[in-house]
């Protein structure tokens, strides 16, 4: 059974574990290296057709030549279910006896204490408790902590006199750290030492990181983010961004590391660098220039604090200034670099991750139909829903003749007269002259040039656009969406404006011409909507699309098939329906979605219409509280008043009712006692009671 065992333990893929599987750099590494291949231990040839036959019929325990790695490990959050398909396991909050039996089932552990330092005492501890355990281990181990090259800040230059030449790996003992950093080198050192007992059983290596980019960007990302969204027109470079930062692509880092796993090279401490020397503004520039709006702006280092973006460690890590030679990779690996001359070099590979691993990838619509229809009124929700660039032919016009004027009147402040302000220069001469001859209008070439270079702006390729009533002709699509197949670079181009969703909002005649009819005087008033313009442009759309001309053609023939909308309905004015089949079409929005600053102001404005409507609550509750009162109030009157009448009836009754025997008192029995008590007074008897009696009963008148 021993000896089966053995084998199976031989037999089985690799498992490597990774903490915080979940999080930026070690989601990567464990990507990277679940799709790598390994060798199985050629050492199982040894054992006994027997044993052999038995791992055969083992299900799932087949050999193979060649197997991917097995990646298990910790989480931060605590998943609904397993969150990606190439970890084999994932853990969460484990004590450390539980994770210690983990980690000793694994033959690498891999720690990553560069994005949070609250892993960095559970790093030396697993580093520790393994190196306790080795003597029992059934296979040698090797331990990886990546760490950071912050630990390197502090370090006197290697040349005091030329601070130019950079650090190597053979320098690491000279290493001091920046002061938020000192627990990182401590854990650096534990892991060196421990690696030196017996590495044939135990192997250990520290990986000190350069700042690491690429597949959704990590410490760049603020710069990213600020570009694509576009809504800066100049992105920060904090402090003078003459600043070196030392860098790695986030797959070259866990090539280096696989190198190690395979290699399993004598040196502990290997430096993990690509070869650029880019200084923090030639980074932003680049990032800027690609994505954004290709123009930077210094500002004081403080200000770097004030945006919710960056933590304390972004921040470090930005304002470092460090020259790294990482000559162990270059002459020992035998690395395949997929950006050996950094993040500058190979920007439009890094930008192409970011979009695609942070799904944000354009969304390109294009609203037609005839006027009046509601095209503007629905492209602007479609642009507030999708966060996209809305692109109206009168915007682009605009937009094009106020930066032309800026650079010709730039260039004439200046007093230079280069090619770039002449060529400005020319272009307004010709759109002018153009609209001058047109009666305000320009020909088709300058605008299907206009609309052609607002599409290809930065804007519009990051977030994609919504396209406003153009083009209204078939020959202005096929002007501006047109290639030819020869010609690879400008058929790229194209496809990059291409329109993806084509909607084609259709109404009769009839109901629009009845809803400009219907349309205030103030919007009527020089608009296109008056009643001597109205006509002739709806007869000129119908004119333009006729069943051999229509715009729409032009896209059926590109396998393009536009979605019809009807708008017909008066019911309808906030267009929820259209909006409804817009969504259903397009699908989910592939943008960050609201910012800080707009979930914020949505938090604000729920807790205001929150407050308001308590206090609408409070004052209604009270206004019927005093409503009761009132009524109460009334209701204790009105009875009371009642109660004084039915008393006051009550009384009238019993006055009425005594009249009679007042009477019969007054005329029978009051002059009988009157004289009755003359006599008692005059006699004065011993008992006037009896005398009183006595005399009442004899002087009775109805006796008598």
């Amino acid at each position: 059974m021993a000896v089966h065992e053995e084998a199976y333990k031989i037999q089985r893929s690799p498992r490597i574990f990774i903490n915080n599987v979940d999080t930026y750099a070690p989601k990567n590494i464990g990507k990277f290296l679940a799709a790598s291949y390994v060798d199985l231990s050629p050492d199982a040839e040894e054992h006994d057709e027997q044993h052999e036959e038995e791992l055969l019929d083992s299900p799932g325990r087949r050999r193979a030549k060649h197997a991917k790695y097995e990646i298990v490990g910790t989480v931060r959050d605590k998943p609904d279910k397993k969150s990606s398909t190439y970890i084999l396991e994932e853990y969460h909050e484990l004590d450390r006896n539980e994770l210690l039996k983990r980690l000793l089932e694994c033959d690498v552990i891999i720690y990553d204490i560069c994005q949070h330092a609250d892993q960095i005492e559970e790093a030396s501890w697993a580093a520790t408790a393994l190196h306790e355990q080795m003597n029992k281990f059934y296979k040698p181990k090797t331990f990886i902590l990546v760490s950071t090259l912050m630990t390197w800040a502090m370090s006197k230059p290697v040349d005091p006199e030329n601070t130019a030449i950079p650090f190597t790996d053979m320098d690491y003992r000279k290493r001091k750290p920046h002061p938020n950093f000192k627990q990182h080198i401590a854990a650096e050192k534990v892991v060196v030492k421990l690696g030196k007992t017996d590495r044939a059983q135990f192997c250990t290596f520290v990986v000190a990181s350069g700042l690491q980019y690429g597949m959704g960007e990590n410490a760049f990302h603020y710069f990213f983010k600020a570009s694509w969204l576009g809504e800066t027109d100049k992105i920060p470079i904090f402090g003078t961004g003459s600043n070196i930062l030392p860098t790695i692509h986030i797959n070259d880092l866990a090539s280096i590391i696989l190198n190690l796993i395979v290699q399993k090279p004598k040196q502990n401490y290997i430096v993990a660098v690509d070869d650029s020397k880019n200084s923090l503004e030639d980074i932003v520039k680049t990032i800027s220039h690609t994505l954004g709006p290709a123009k930077t702006t210094m500002v004081p280092v403080e200000e770097a604090f004030f945006v919710k973006e960056l933590t304390q460690t972004d921040i470090d890590l930005l304002l470092v200034n460090l020259r790294f030679e990482a000559l162990f990779v270059k002459v020992n690996l035998g690395m395949n670099w997929l950006c050996e001359q950094g993040l500058a070099e190979n920007i439009n590979l890094v930008v192409d991750e970011y979009r695609h691993t942070r799904g944000l990838l354009p969304i390109r619509i294009c609203v037609l139909g005839p006027p009046a229809v509601g095209k503007s009124t629905i492209s602007q929700k479609i642009c507030a829903h999708y966060k996209l660039p809305h692109v109206r032919l009168r915007d682009a016009i605009t937009e094009k003749l106020a930066y032309l004027e800026s650079v010709v009147q730039a260039g004439m402040e200046a007093e230079d007269s280069d090619e770039v302000d002449t060529a400005a220069q020319e272009l307004l001469d010709s759109l002018k002259d153009s609209m001058d001859q047109n009666g305000g209008r320009l020909d088709d070439q300058y605008v299907i040039q206009i609309i052609r270079d607002k599409l290809k702006s930065t804007s519009c390729q990051n977030q994609g656009y919504v396209l406003d009533g153009f083009p209204k002709t078939y020959d202005q699509a096929k002007e501006l969406f047109f290639a030819e197949e020869e010609d690879d670079g400008e058929s790229k181009s194209i496809k990059k404006i291409l329109p993806d969703v084509v909607f084609s909002l259709e109404a009769p005649d009839v109901f629009l011409k009845e809803r400009v009819l219907n349309l205030p005087e103030s919007e009527v008033e020089g608009s296109n909507y008056s009643q001597e313009r109205f006509p002739r442009r709806l007869s000129n759309f119908r004119d333009n699309n006729m069943e051999d001309d229509a715009v729409l053609n032009y896209f059926d023939e590109l396998d393009m098939q536009p979605e019809h909308i009807d708008i017909s309905s008066s019911d309808d004015i906030e267009y929820l329906l259209a909006m409804e089949k817009v969504v259903r079409k397009v699908g989910k929005p592939q943008n960050y979605g609201p910012t800080s600053e707009e979930v914020q102001e949505a938090e604000r404005r729920s807790m205001e219409a929150r407050l308001q409507k308590e206090a609408q609550e409070t004052a209604e509750k009270e206004r019927l509280e005093a409503e009761e009162a009132a009524q109460r109030e009334a209701r204790w009157e009105e009875w009371s008043r009642r109660l004084e009448e039915v008393k006051r009836e009550e009384n009238e009754q019993l006055e009425l009712k005594s009249v009679p025997m007042r009477s019969y008192l007054a005329q029978q029995v009051m002059p009988t006692l009157t004289q009755g008590l003359i006599q008692c007074c005059s006699h004065r008897p011993d008992d006037p009671i009896d005398f009183l009696a006595e005399y009442l009963f004899k002087n009775n008148p109805i006796i008598q």
